[in-house]
């Protein structure tokens, strides 16, 4: 009984940022005339401000807002795209503030790639070993299957939350050192500020809380290992 509260407990602290990085984002979604435009034009009009006219703005396929380094694309999902809302405009800034990193080779975003690729890598593997290891376990009987397993799961799971919190701070940069400057400048009222920060805040967190919410998964194949 203990271990099961115990379970729910962590599973609440895991998933708690996640579920408020959707409640701020969600709260100020609400569609506001005073905005001359939406999310998308926004970005493509302070990407042009700011000399980047070759990173393009297209919609997110699948995946949430982002800015792509290799495709040099800032990536909004729809409503965010068309929208003339507080979170479009925010987000919009956010991604673009990304995309201003890149092109002044703010040295935190360079090593953020370097280790996106490398946790992509492990991931891969991780996934592989996922697949391949019940079946050695299977042909084998060995008992080293079990702590390749694990293995697996943490370089499937666990290497991406690592990689997302030791680059936090070039998100918090792209809030609050790029995007809130901008925004500032005219862009928002003033009374609009407190809340374009919490927004701001939700941005930075994103990634962070997605891949905390992964590592649900972590405990499920611990979970399978202990049978």
């Amino acid at each position: 009984m203990h271990f099961l509260l115990l379970l729910i407990i962590l599973a609440l602290l895991i998933l708690a940022p996640q579920l408020w990085v959707r409640h701020v984002l969600s709260r100020y979604n609400n569609e506001d005339e005073d905005f001359p435009g939406s999310g998308g034009e926004l970005a493509r009009h302070l990407l042009d401000r700011l000399g980047l006219e070759d990173v393009r703005v297209e919609p997110a396929q699948g995946q949430g807002d982002h800015y792509d380094p290799v495709d040099r694309a800032v990536r909004l999902t729809p409503d965010k795209l068309r929208n003339r809302t507080l979170t479009a405009i925010t987000t919009a800034a956010h991604e673009v503030g990304h995309a201003l990193q890149h092109s002044q080779g703010y040295r935190p975003f360079q090593w953020r790639m370097r280790l996106a690729g490398l946790a992509v890598g492990f991931e891969r593997l991780g996934s592989f070993l996922l697949f391949a290891v019940p079946l050695l376990a299977a042909i084998t009987k060995a008992p080293a299957a079990g702590l390749l397993m694990l293995f697996a799961a943490f370089t499937t799971i666990g290497v991406g939350v690592l990689v997302q919190l030791l680059t936090l701070p070039v998100e918090w940069d792209a809030s609050f050192g790029r995007a809130l400057p901008i925004l500032e400048a005219g862009y928002i009222k003033p009374d609009q500020k407190e809340a374009a920060r919490r927004i701001l805040r939700a941005c930075a967190l994103t990634y962070v809380a997605s891949s905390l919410a992964g590592l649900l998964n972590f405990w499920r194949w611990l979970s399978v290992l202990r049978r």
